[in-house]
C-alpha cells in the first residue's frame, strides 16, 4: 500500500516538473477537525500555467506510483484547480485567487512546510 507521504512527494515533483511556484505542504494530521491529512498548495502564473501544473501532477503521480485522483475540479477556467487524492487535496491556484482564499492562513495551526522554488 502506498503511504500518503509518498503520494505527497510525487505531487510535489509533479508540480516542480512544470515550474509550479510557492509550494506549501500543509500537514493536518494533528488537527482533530481537518477534512483530510494533507493539503498541497501551489500557484501558476496564468490559466495555461495552472492547467499545465495540474495535468503534470495527474500524469506524474499516475506514471510514477499508479495513483489517480478520485476527483478533479476547476479545469474549465483554471483559476483554482482542486484534485482529490483521498486524504490529500491538491490546490493549484493563480496568484490572485490564492491570495483571496488564503488557505495557509485558515490552517495556520497545522504544520506548514514551504518548498523552495526551482529556478
Amino acid at each position: 500500500m502506498i503511504e500518503n507521504e509518498q503520494i505527497v512527494n510525487k505531487i510535489v515533483e509533479g508540480i516542480q516538473e512544470r515550474k509550479g511556484k510557492e509550494i506549501v505542504v500543509v500537514n493536518l494530521t494533528k488537527l482533530k477537525e481537518s477534512p483530510c491529512n494533507y493539503f498541497v498548495i501551489c500557484e501558476g502564473d496564468s490559466n495555461v500555467h495552472v492547467n499545465a501544473v495540474a495535468l503534470s501532477i495527474k500524469d506524474y503521480v499516475q506514471d510514477e506510483i499508479k495513483v489517480k485522483p478520485y476527483a478533479t475540479d476547476g479545469f474549465e477556467n483554471s483559476e483554482w484547480i482542486a484534485m482529490d487524492y483521498g486524504q490529500i487535496i491538491v490546490h493549484v491556484f493563480q496568484k490572485h485567487t490564492r491570495e483571496f482564499y488564503d488557505l495557509e492562513h485558515l490552517w495556520a495551526d497545522a504544520d506548514l512546510k514551504h518548498i523552495e522554488n526551482l529556478l
